[in-house]
C-alpha cells in the first residue's frame, strides 16, 4: 500500500489554514502539517482593531468558527485531519532533498519535516524604521493578538490618555477610532501629504476632516524624528514639535516575510515579495505560496503589485489547493479593492486612482458624484460621496472610490464587478441593479456617476475639480464662481469668492454675469451646477465650467 502525500505549510494564519483546509477536502487521505511560529491559528487579524474598541468582546472570537468553536491545534486535528505544530519555526527549506528543518521554540528541538509539496504562507512584517528609542515600552505595532493585549491592558488600566498613530494607512485609521471610542486624545503622524494613500487626495481630505470632527488631529506631511522617555514612552518629537504620548502605535505598513524563500532560492518579485505565477506556484514547481509573502498582477496594468488582504490571502490559499492536488485553479489578480470604517463613514476604493492612472499613461476622465445612499425621502437616507475613473479613449472603468456615512462598499463592489468584466461606462450606466427606496434612489448612485461621465466623454459636459478651482483662486485667476443653491443654503454655508444667483432667478439675471469671463458653476452636489452650465450655454456664454461634487465634495474650508 503506496504512503500518502506528504504535504507541509508553513504559516497558520490565513492562507495557510484554506489550503490545509482545502486540501484536506479535495484528498482526504493526505498527510498534511502546518507549521506556525506563534501559538493563535487561523485568527482574524483585522478584526484586531474591533478587539481594542470593546466590539467585539472576547479574544476567542476572532479564532473561532461561525459557530464558536475555536480554531486551535485539538480542532484541526479532530475536525480537518490537520496536524498543526504552533510555536514552532520553520528554519531551513532542503529543496534538494524536499524537507523542512523545524525548530520547535519552547524546548529548541530541531528536527525535519519531508514534504512532497510545500506551501509558504509566512505572511508580512510590520515595517519598524531605525527611529531613536523605537524599542521603548509602550510602542505598539498591532501586528498581532499578543500587541492587542497589550494595547487593551493599557487603556483598561486608563494609562494610555495621549495617543499617536505612526501612519495613516489602514491600519492606523481603524485603530485610530478604536483609540477614540476609549476616549484617548488621538494624534495620527502621516509624512506623506496625505493618510488613506490608496485614495485620491481629495477624498483622503474628506475622511480626514471626518476624523478631526471626532476629535481626532491628523498631521499630513509630518516626520516621526524619535521617541522620548525612560523605559516607556513618553513623547513623539515630530519635524512640527513634539507630542506628549502615553502610547504609541507604529502603523507605516508591513513587508512581505521572504526570507525562508529567498535563502531556497526562489524567485523574488520586483516589489519584495515571492513570485508566483496564477496557480500561486514558485520558481520551484513543488513549492506554492500565497497570502501576504506573495507579489500578485494588477488586473488593470498587468504589472506586479504588493496587496496584503486577508482576503487575497484566503482566495490564493484555495487555488494553491486546488492544484497542489492535481486540479487546474487560477488566481487572475487583484483590483486593490479595500474598504475601511472611519467612525461612521465607508471608505471604499477599487482599482485604479485618478492619480495613479495618470501616472500609467492613461487619459483620464474622473467624476465625483455625491448623493444620498437611498431615496433622499427616506428617513435614514445618508450621503454618499464617489469617484469614478474612466479611460477617455476606450471608456473603460478604470476604478472607483468612496466616502461618507452611506453605504459605499456596494457601489464599489459594482465596479469592481465591472473593472473585472471589461466593462465601459456605457454598460455600466445601463446594468440592471436591484431598486427600492430603503435600498438606493431610482437612479442608483453609481448609474448616476457612470451618466456623468458619459456626459463629459460625449462633450455635454464639462468639468473642473475643487482642486483645480481652488488652485485658480490661489494664482489669482479671473473668473465667475457662481453658486446657484437657494438663499437659504448660501446663507448657512458658502464658498469664499463665489457670485451667488439661485438656479431659479438666474434666467432672469443673466446680464448681471461678464460673457467675456469663465464661468464655473455648482451648487450642493453640482446638480444645479449642470442645469445652469446648460442656461449659460444656450444664452451664448462660451467659456463655462461645472464643479465636480458641488459644496459637498469642497475639501477646503468653508465660510459659515
Amino acid at each position: 500500500m503506496s504512503q500518502p502525500p506528504k504535504f507541509v505549510v508553513i504559516g497558520g494564519v490565513a492562507a495557510g489554514p484554506k489550503v490545509a483546509s482545502k486540501i484536506i477536502r479535495l484528498m482526504p487521505e493526505a498527510d498534511v502539517t502546518v507549521v506556525e511560529k506563534d501559538e493563535f491559528l487561523s485568527y482574524a487579524g483585522c478584526g484586531l482593531p474591533y478587539y481594542i474598541s470593546g466590539v467585539v468582546k472576547e479574544q476567542k472570537e476572532l479564532m473561532s468558527t461561525p459557530v464558536g468553536v475555536v480554531r486551535d491545534p485539538v480542532f484541526f486535528q479532530k475536525v480537518k485531519n490537520v496536524h498543526v505544530m504552533n510555536r514552532t519555526e520553520a528554519m531551513e527549506i532542503d529543496r534538494s532533498a524536499k524537507r523542512v528543518r523545524i525548530r520547535n521554540l519552547a524546548d529548541g528541538q530541531e528536527s525535519w519535516l519531508d514534504y512532497d509539496k510545500l506551501m509558504l504562507a509566512t505572511g508580512a512584517s510590520p515595517v519598524v524604521p531605525p527611529i531613536p528609542n523605537v524599542k521603548l515600552d509602550n510602542i505598539f505595532s498591532l501586528h498581532g493578538v499578543d500587541d492587542a493585549e497589550g494595547i487593551k491592558a493599557l487603556l483598561a488600566e486608563n494609562k494610555a490618555k495621549d495617543v499617536v498613530i505612526v501612519g495613516g494607512g489602514l491600519i492606523g485609521v481603524e485603530v485610530t477610532e478604536a483609540m477614540a471610542q476609549r476616549g484617548c486624545r488621538v494624534t495620527i503622524v502621516e509624512m506623506l501629504p496625505q493618510s488613506l494613500g490608496m485614495m485620491d487626495w481629495e477624498l483622503a481630505r474628506l475622511a480626514e476632516q471626518h476624523m478631526e470632527s471626532h476629535g481626532v488631529k491628523v498631521m499630513t506631511s509630518t516626520k516621526v524624528e524619535a521617541f522620548e522617555g525612560d523605559g516607556k514612552v513618553s513623547a513623539v518629537v515630530t519635524d512640527k514639535g513634539t507630542l506628549p504620548a502615553d502610547m504609541v502605535v507604529m502603523a507605516i505598513g508591513v513587508r512581505p516575510n521572504v526570507g525562508l524563500a529567498k535563502d531556497a532560492g526562489l524567485d523574488i518579485g520586483e516589489t519584495g515579495a515571492i513570485k508566483v505565477d496564477d496557480h500561486m506556484c514558485t520558481s520551484d514547481p513543488d513549492i506554492y505560496a500565497g497570502g501576504d509573502c506573495v507579489e500578485s498582477v494588477d488586473l488593470v496594468t498587468g504589472k506586479s503589485c504588493y496587496v496584503p488582504l486577508g482576503s487575497t490571502a484566503n482566495k490564493h490559499g484555495r487555488v494553491a489547493a486546488v492544484n497542489i492536488c492535481g486540479g487546474d485553479d487560477r488566481f487572475p489578480g487583484v483590483l486593490g479593492s479595500t474598504v475601511c470604517k472611519v467612525f461612521d463613514y465607508c471608505v471604499a476604493r477599487t482599482g485604479l486612482t485618478e492619480t495613479d492612472a495618470r501616472e500609467a499613461g492613461y487619459d483620464v476622465v474622473s467624476v465625483l458624484a455625491p448623493a444620498p445612499d437611498k431615496a433622499h425621502f427616506m428617513p435614514d437616507a445618508k450621503p454618499l460621496l464617489l469617484k469614478l475613473v474612466v479611460d477617455a479613449k476606450t471608456r473603460k472603468l478604470l476604478g472607483a472610490q468612496a466616502t461618507g456615512p452611506g453605504v459605499g462598499d456596494r457601489r464599489v463592489d459594482i465596479v469592481a464587478m465591472g473593472i473585472t468584466a471589461g466593462m465601459t461606462v456605457d454598460q455600466l450606466a445601463n446594468v440592471d441593479i436591484c431598486y427600492a427606496p430603503p435600498f438606493s434612489p431610482a437612479m442608483d448612485n453609481i448609474i448616476t456617476a457612470a451618466n456623468v461621465a458619459r456626459n463629459k466623454l460625449d462633450g455635454l459636459m464639462v468639468g473642473v475639480s475643487p482642486m483645480e478651482v481652488h488652485q485658480m483662486q490661489a494664482n489669482g485667476k479671473d473668473f465667475v464662481f457662481l453658486d446657484v443653491r437657494s438663499p437659504g443654503e448660501y446663507e448657512q454655508v458658502r464658498l469664499a469668492g463665489s457670485t451667488h444667483i439661485p438656479l431659479g432667478a438666474l434666467r432672469g439675471r443673466l446680464d448681471e454675469l461678464p460673457k467675456g469671463k469663465e464661468v464655473i458653476a455648482f451648487c450642493k452636489i453640482s446638480l444645479r451646477g449642470y442645469e445652469a452650465a446648460l442656461i449659460l450655454k444656450a444664452a451664448g456664454f462660451e467659456n463655462v465650467r461645472v464643479m465636480d461634487g458641488g459644496i459637498v465634495m469642497w475639501p477646503y474650508e468653508k465660510q459659515q
